[in-house]
């Protein structure tokens, strides 16, 4: 496993312009951010809700994942989002991935296109043909609502598949991390990434790191880097900053928030995708006071 742990992988917001179309010198601006400030292990592409990449064609998906390798370079590793319901455009995207040269694939565990709940059965066999078709180690995307609910017993036996190196779990239950890191982190199966608002307490646990986007990402790289030199108390100081920001607002959505904060960093990437609109008026003062005290400021 190649990914440095314990880590940071970031994922850029998809910076759109008033074409609905991506802006990509806006998007090499951040990605500089990311790298600089942030200094991650990776960087993830097309991978997570917060990119709105589900609103590109299948093509401006593959110009995304194409431009976003080529402005990281060298810097960092790259983790490139190949979920899809279907295994053969799973397999088309990781092969493209291999050939860019990134260090894994990340796949949603899906939810089935004409509805229902999938069985445990499913989501393993869905992953297990996947293993068998792709070279680059795979990172397990587990979010509900987007993605299919998995039990704790069909997360362990996905980890526990042969090619599944990393899970990404955007579960706050500190039971549930608690177990799965005890069933995949210390039996070796698989490395466990967490989200913010639990990033510390996963860490002490023996997790891997975490999964945010910028410029929640910078307050995550302080978590790990105090964690690493073991100041537990600086950890906690930072750790208590997510649950103001973006905890007090998070009913407006992660990406508006993400969005408004990196407008506020001086780098505006513009609104979420239409028709969903950007925090209303009224909150962006409160919002952006709570920025600055929290230390989150140009």
């Amino acid at each position: 496993m190649a990914i440095k742990t314990p880590g940071l992988i970031v994922p850029p917001l998809t910076p759109f312009n008033q074409l609905l179309k991506v802006d990509y010198s806006l998007l090499q601006k951040e990605i500089d951010y990311i790298i600089a400030e942030c200094k991650p292990e990776a960087i993830t592409v097309a991978g997570v809700e917060t990119q709105e990449y589900q609103y590109l064609s299948h093509s401006e998906r593959i110009e995304l994942i194409n431009k976003t390798v080529e402005y990281v370079g060298d810097r960092c590793k790259t983790v490139i989002g190949v979920s899809h319901p279907s295994i053969e455009k799973v397999v088309e995207l990781s092969t493209l991935a291999e050939k860019l040269g990134a260090e894994a694939v990340q796949v949603i565990a899906p939810l089935r296109p004409y509805g229902g709940i999938p069985t445990k059965n499913e989501l393993v066999n869905y992953f297990k043909r996947i293993t068998e078709k792709v070279r680059l180690p795979i990172v397990l995307y587990h979010n509900p609502g987007p993605g299919a609910e998995l039990s704790l017993d069909t997360m362990i036996d996905i980890a526990k598949l042969e090619g599944v190196d990393y899970i990404k779990e955007s579960s706050r239950d500190m039971r549930r991390i608690g177990i799965m890191i005890q069933e995949i982190e210390k039996e070796g199966y698989a490395r466990y990434f967490t989200t913010m608002e639990v990033l510390l307490p996963t860490l002490l646990l023996g997790g891997a790191g975490g999964t945010m986007p910028p410029p929640a990402a910078v307050i995550g790289r302080k978590i790990i880097d105090h964690f690493k030199q073991n100041n537990v108390k600086m950890a906690v100081e930072y750790q208590q900053k997510f649950y103001v920001f973006p905890g007090m607002w998070i009913k407006h959505g992660l990406a508006p928030l993400m969005k408004l904060a990196m407008k506020y960093m001086g780098l505006d990437l513009g609104d979420p995708y239409p028709p969903f609109q950007p925090i209303p008026e009224n909150d962006v003062t409160e919002i952006k006071n709570a920025l600055k005290k929290i230390g989150v400021s140009i």
